[in-house]
């Protein structure tokens, strides 16, 4: 008897939100979270060249500018996809990764490629728009999407240099987009500051998921709590440093018209410093978009910090530059 009981509380586990009144989202809207809409705002790297290249103003670099973003946007989307395919197994282990729609089950896999295939066509289509030096990097991405998938995921540093590159590789295209030539310490500030994002997730991943890190994914294992935070002051220390470099530099004052950008430093010692707390103490960073949004003294710190780079940059309350 106890056993005929027991079978239908998997059913009713699934069924849950139908109980509560929750609909199940439909095969659209699942697909659409399936491209991880939230993580685009790590594209907006690409708006660093139109800002630090000073074409903020000009009215045919922003449009530009906006496709490239657009261009990204959806090729990111296709390597997210990609990536969910091949990880669905793994991802239905995962306490919070479980509950993606590919893994969860909620998008046909037919349907997720479909979607991808779609996506990487007009990715493809904004980037020969912008020109061949744009699609040189929009195809390197994808590269670099395709080798992390298939291998470089499994390899410990290298994991986590990936995931840096690709946002180097959406800085560097955000100036090919414009054709504006981005400035090497901008470059340097952006992969130390993403290596700073993607070891955080790491201690985030080992920390949640204890001695089932490594039945989720192999390289867990080379990574330990201590070897993360050794890491990750490493690079919090260059990139506070690479930043106060490059803002308080005599080159950097000529090209701007301005001494005063080092003022802005504050607002990356405290946005990393609260981002550390939040990892250590309140047990997050799995997703660095998701943190970003949710946590508002951290995105407030980055709309002041944006605020004053540009008002420093563009000293819109003299006449002239």
């Amino acid at each position: 008897m106890s056993r005929v009981l027991a079978r239908p509380t998997p059913h009713i586990a699934l069924t849950a939100s139908h109980v509560s009144g929750t609909p199940r989202p439909s095969v659209a809207a699942s697909l659409f979270l399936a491209l991880r809409p939230a993580q685009w705002t790590k594209n907006l790297i690409v708006f660093a060249a139109l800002i630090f290249g000073q074409r903020l103003l000009d009215a045919t670099a922003v449009p530009r500018a906006g496709v490239a973003f657009l261009a990204f946007c959806a090729l990111s989307s296709v390597a997210y996809i990609a990536n969910d395919v091949v990880d669905r197994e793994a991802d239905r282990r995962h306490p919070l990764k479980r509950h993606r729609p590919i893994a969860a089950g909620r998008v046909p896999v037919s349907t997720a490629l479909a979607g991808a295939l779609l996506l990487l066509a007009l990715g493809l289509g904004a980037a020969l728009w912008l020109g061949l030096p744009f699609t040189v990097h929009a195809v390197g991405y994808l590269a670099l999407q395709v080798a992390y998938s298939l291998g470089l995921k499994q390899q410990v540093i290298l994991d986590v240099l990936s995931i840096a590159m690709g946002f180097v590789i959406r800085a560097s295209a955000g100036g090919a987009a414009i054709s504006v030539p981005v400035s090497q310490w901008l470059l340097v500030c952006t992969i130390l500051l993403a290596l700073f994002l993607a070891l955080a997730k790491r201690r985030h991943e080992i920390t949640l998921l204890g001695e089932d890190a490594v039945g989720h994914r192999a390289i867990l294992g080379e990574y330990t709590p201590y070897l993360v935070d050794q890491m990750i002051a490493v690079v919090t220390a260059s990139t506070l440093m690479g930043y106060a470099f490059y803002t308080v530099s005599p080159e950097t004052a000529d090209r701007f018209g301005t001494p005063w950008l080092g003022l802005t430093l504050p607002f990356p010692l405290y946005g990393i410093f609260r981002y550390l707390y939040l990892v250590h103490r309140r047990s997050q960073g799995g997703s660095p978009t998701e943190l970003l949004l949710a946590d508002r003294p951290l995105l407030l710190c980055v709309a002041l910090w944006g605020a004053a780079t540009i008002a420093l940059i563009y000293h819109p309350w003299t006449s002239t530059r």
